[in-house]
């Protein structure tokens, strides 16, 4: 699972943008909700390793200040963000 994760975390540095990741099935980038009491709009998430893990690496893109996009839509923004922030690593569905 390290493995896996710091695989992900260079493939974030690696990217010019968050379409880099976006295009990559194995990824599976998917926007995130509100969920059990969790404001989790504006952030996505990517696999640590694959769909079957539950791991998942919890991202907010940001601007050019580090500041969140608002509203973040990300067919919008997809080709200029090239800073995200990794705010959890986690099984955010439980």
């Amino acid at each position: 699972m390290a493995r896996s994760l710091l695989a992900r975390i260079n493939a974030l540095r690696e990217s010019d943008t968050v379409k880099d990741i976006i295009v990559q099935p194995s990824f599976h980038f998917l926007k995130l909700g509100n969920k059990n009491g969790r404001d989790l709009e504006g952030y996505f998430a990517i696999d640590v390793k694959s769909r079957c893990e539950q791991w998942r690496v919890i991202l907010q893109p940001l601007d050019e200040n580090k500041n969140p996009y608002n509203p973040c839509n990300i067919d919008q923004i997809a080709n200029i963000v090239k800073i995200v922030e990794i705010s959890e690593v986690s099984k955010h569905y439980e």
